[in-house]
């Protein structure tokens, strides 16, 4: 299969329009033309993910996050990034990245992970001004109130997140709104602020993010990677249900790069 039916197939999904101008979604390292037969997705490019894509066989790797984001001015191995890049076109193996598009399109991240905790009546946070059904984050309602403690222990659990960062939680406070937004969401502070949740779920926050709860609201960093992680499942419900005679592995060696101390 070439990768440009490929590439056709994820975007359109999540249209390269929608990435943001700072970005470099789409293929990295290919042709469109080249023939492909496995591909391996994962949340990031590094050398442990391209040696699980040469033992399987596996001739373009799919990525939430691209391997190259600035421009680079020599190839010396002197980094990962340069030694990744370096190694996939020595192996023929395709870099294609889906990256802010597939944050901001309609279906895409915030409203996976709003799903996945269990939100209805799920809506965009931040609407695109070039496409209102697109945009970054999702708010929605739980089913029943529930606990915040609670609520983020059981963030903690299902999502495998080493430590939760928060601002002050009343002891028995409870929360039925939540809003969330994948990868690093401290911009959308005061969109979830103007939601009336209860409770904002993200990543990436700074010291002073914690001090915008205003009216009470709880503000929770959950790890990047594990907010993105879902990229992998998203990615392959894309392939496997539109290209059927294609194989698709996801990556068994896409790792958080960030260690907790316990």
């Amino acid at each position: 299969m070439r990768i440009r039916d490929i590439a056709d197939t994820i975007e359109r999904f999540a249209p390269l329009s929608l990435q943001e101008s700072y970005d470099n979604s789409g293929l990295i390292v290919g042709r469109y033309e080249q023939e492909v037969h496995h591909a391996l997705l994962a949340v990031d490019v590094t050398e442990e993910v391209l040696d699980e894509a040469e033992q399987n066989g596996c001739d373009i790797v799919i990525t939430h996050h691209p391997i190259i984001f600035h421009a680079m001015k020599r190839f010396n191995s002197a980094t990962y990034v340069e030694r990744c890049v370096e190694r996939a076109i020595r192996s023929g193996i395709a870099l294609y990245a889906c990256h802010t598009n597939l944050d901001s399109a309609s279906h895409g991240m915030s409203r996976h992970l709003a799903e996945q905790i269990g939100l209805s009546g799920i809506s965009v946070l931040q609407h695109l001004a070039s496409d209102p059904s697109a945009g970054f984050g999702a708010v929605g309602e739980l089913v029943e109130e529930e606990d915040a403690a609670d609520f983020l222990r059981r963030i903690k659990a299902t999502f495998s997140v080493g430590a939760i960062r928060h601002n002050g939680i009343t002891p028995g406070r409870r929360i039925r709104r939540v809003a969330v937004c994948t990868g690093a969401g401290g911009s959308l502070i005061g969109d979830a602020l103007a939601s009336q949740a209860d409770l904002y779920l993200t990543s990436d926050l700074r010291y002073n993010d914690f001090m915008r709860g205003e009216r009470g609201m709880i503000i929770a960093d959950m790890g990047h990677f594990e907010s993105e992680f879902c990229a992998i499942r998203i990615l392959f419900d894309i392939l496997s249900k539109n290209l059927c005679t294609f194989a698709v592995r996801r990556s068994e060696r896409s790792r958080n790069p960030v260690h907790y101390l316990v």
